[in-house]
């Protein structure tokens, strides 16, 4: 009788035990660093993380915030010290580094099969590869599109640019006074190449040709706009927002941004009549991409990952969070309905079909500093575009070698 009540004991408190969650199944923790500051950011990736943990109980995706100040050090120390994340968020031009140094896994074959790659634009899925292989999905994207005051275009009788010629000419008509007609970020950094790479793919060249008649063509192109005084000098030293803030002043006619700034200008100047339009081609449609990626880290939790990427990928999901991050979406069918009301929006949205990724390259950033300084040193009149060409040219050879 003893041995039978013990029995039952035992036998009760392991279903206790059991109920509890004791002998559960224990859940394969992913972490994932991102360098976001904004709280809205941080609340959303939380809540998206929550939506996929809350999905299946296999996982737990969690999410570690790391200054972006010391981003790229943490995972050179995370590296060397084997303590890394399994998943990284990332500026889309620093993915092909830490592919080429072996930090993210090749996800290319168990992507294969996955129908919904289909559905990404090439710009952004590009800024995944590095010789072909994927090593990531993007995030969420944005690119260049041209603000134009309304009233300075019509006042000078003339209508939004659709190509180059179109572009000098308008600028030109509409510099009046203290007034430029165009402006662009020029800044001697990675700020800078975003700006002009617009111009260089343009013509038909890649991210590594510049010394020939389509890369001096596309140098000219800004040189062109100083020296008629249609842009001014001074853009050698604004940035983004500084562009966006002559804008909105009064200052310029035209100028070249992204859609990040029109929430801003919304706010800030509610009685500013201004619109978008795509940029004005050369060659061919072009525009440079921007926005973040999912980086994949090699280790034994590729699978728990990639689980995690589909899962916030698929259009329900996304269409959750997407415009919290102020991001056009990267899958085609996604980013077709994003901004049904909202006809700015729906421009850069529009945009991104022709816009390409910078690089990649493992060593972009070298190579991304000769650009801007050729494109510096052409306004300016420090070097002719042949000049500048031949002097980008040498640098970016090498690096990635001649053909």
């Amino acid at each position: 009788m003893k041995k039978g009540f013990r029995t039952v004991c035992v036998i009760l408190a392991a279903c206790a035990l059991f109920s509890s969650g004791a002998f559960a199944q224990s859940k394969t923790t992913v972490t994932i660093w991102n360098y976001w500051e904004t709280p809205k950011h941080q609340e959303t990736l939380a809540r998206v993380c929550k939506d996929f943990n809350d999905s299946q109980g296999k996982i737990e995706v969690v999410t570690k915030y790391i200054p972006f100040a010391d981003f790229k050090k943490q995972l050179s120390i995370g590296a060397a010290a084997s303590e890394l994340p399994d998943i990284v968020i990332i500026d889309n031009p620093d993915h092909a580094s830490y592919s080429g140094m072996g930090i993210f896994a090749d996800i290319t074959d168990k992507m294969a099969s996955w129908p919904d790659l289909k559905q990404y634009f090439d710009g952004p899925l590009n800024s995944c590869k590095l010789n072909g292989r994927l090593y990531g999905l993007p995030f969420g994207s944005n690119c260049l599109s041209l603000f134009y005051n309304e009233d300075m275009l019509k006042a000078a009788n003339c209508q939004p640019p659709k190509t180059w010629d179109d572009l000098k000419s308008v600028a030109l008509k509409t510099t009046k006074g203290k007034v430029h007609g165009f402006g662009i970020s020029s800044v001697q950094n990675e700020e800078g190449t975003f700006g002009f790479l617009c111009w260089l793919w343009g013509t038909g060249n890649s991210s590594f040709k510049i010394n020939d008649a389509n890369g001096i063509k596309a140098l000219s192109l800004v040189r062109d706009l100083v020296k008629s005084g249609a842009m001014p000098k001074e853009v050698i030293n604004w940035t983004q927002g500084d562009t966006m803030n002559q804008f909105i002043s009064g200052n310029l006619a035209m100028m070249v941004n992204g859609p990040w700034q029109v929430p801003t200008m919304r706010e800030q100047a509610p009685n500013l009549k201004w619109n978008v339009v795509q940029l004005p081609i050369g060659k061919k449609a072009a525009s440079d991409l921007g926005g973040e990626n999912f980086g994949v880290v090699k280790g034994d939790k590729v699978d728990e990952s990639l689980a995690f990427l589909k899962f916030v990928a698929s259009p329900a999901e996304m269409k959750t969070y997407i415009n919290d991050f102020g991001y056009i979406a990267s899958r085609k069918d996604v980013a077709a309905t994003q901004f049904t009301n909202d006809a700015v929006m729906k421009v850069f949205s529009a945009q991104m079909a022709s816009a390409q990724p910078r690089g990649p390259h493992p060593r972009w950033p070298e190579i991304s500093d000769a650009l801007s300084l050729a494109m510096n040193e052409s306004l300016t009149g420090i070097a002719t575009p042949e000049a500048a060409a031949a002097k980008a040219q040498k640098t970016i050879d090498s690096i990635v070698g001649t053909k």
